[in-house]
């Protein structure tokens, strides 16, 4: 990589820090160039130039959002491939995080990003819910044990869970009110894990 080329490569990443710090605070819904620029010292020019077009600058700031949640559902995820460590437990992981009032600005904008995606058609948003809903299925499936996992029952636990912390944090980011929430929540939880006390060994 030619020295101009590593410049322009640490000069997109820092730019694309700022911006995501900017979105952070104030959405992408009404996002345009010149105010963005503004705010994180820089030019429409500039950006055009580092990231092509503002649907690709859009497209690298959902990315960025993606790889901190990815972050987060990495560290739930069971230490070793298989371990199968709980579905219940990795709920009670998942929305811990998610209550965090330290991350309402991102999944604020996870929201964001998730209804402008359902709204179809194509452009930066396209395919940012289906991703998100892999990535979680993806995280409960390896709680899941083994034999289980590949199961249609398995299937439906994990897709009800994601459906009631969906559902809880959407609920969450509307009314702030955390302790009926996560009242929801552990209640399902609690129902998960009695199933899975019943359930006769395989």
């Amino acid at each position: 990589m030619a020295p101009s080329d590593r410049a322009d490569s640490a000069r997109k990443h820092q730019l694309l820090e700022l911006a995501y710090a900017h979105v952070l605070d104030h959405g992408l819904a009404d996002m345009s160039l010149r105010p963005l620029a503004e705010a994180v010292g820089s030019s429409p020019r500039v950006l055009l130039f580092l990231f092509g077009s503002k649907d690709a600058l859009v497209q690298a700031l959902l990315a960025r959002a993606r790889e901190e949640e990815t972050g987060m559902l990495d560290a739930v995820r069971p230490a070793r491939a298989g371990a199968g460590h709980g579905l219940a437990e990795a709920g009670r992981l998942v929305w811990g995080w998610l209550a965090d009032p330290a991350h309402r600005k991102l999944l604020t904008l996870w929201v964001e990003g998730y209804s402008r995606s359902l709204a179809g058609g194509g452009g930066p948003w396209a395919g940012f819910a289906e991703r998100t809903i892999a990535d979680w299925l993806a995280v409960f499936a390896a709680a899941q044990p083994p034999a289980h996992r590949d199961t249609p029952e398995a299937l439906a636990e994990r897709t009800l869970l994601l459906a009631v912390l969906r559902g809880a944090l959407l609920d969450l980011l509307a009314t702030g009110d955390e302790p009926r929430a996560g009242a929801a929540v552990a209640a399902h939880l609690r129902t998960l894990e009695s199933v899975h006390r019943e359930a006769p060994a395989p």
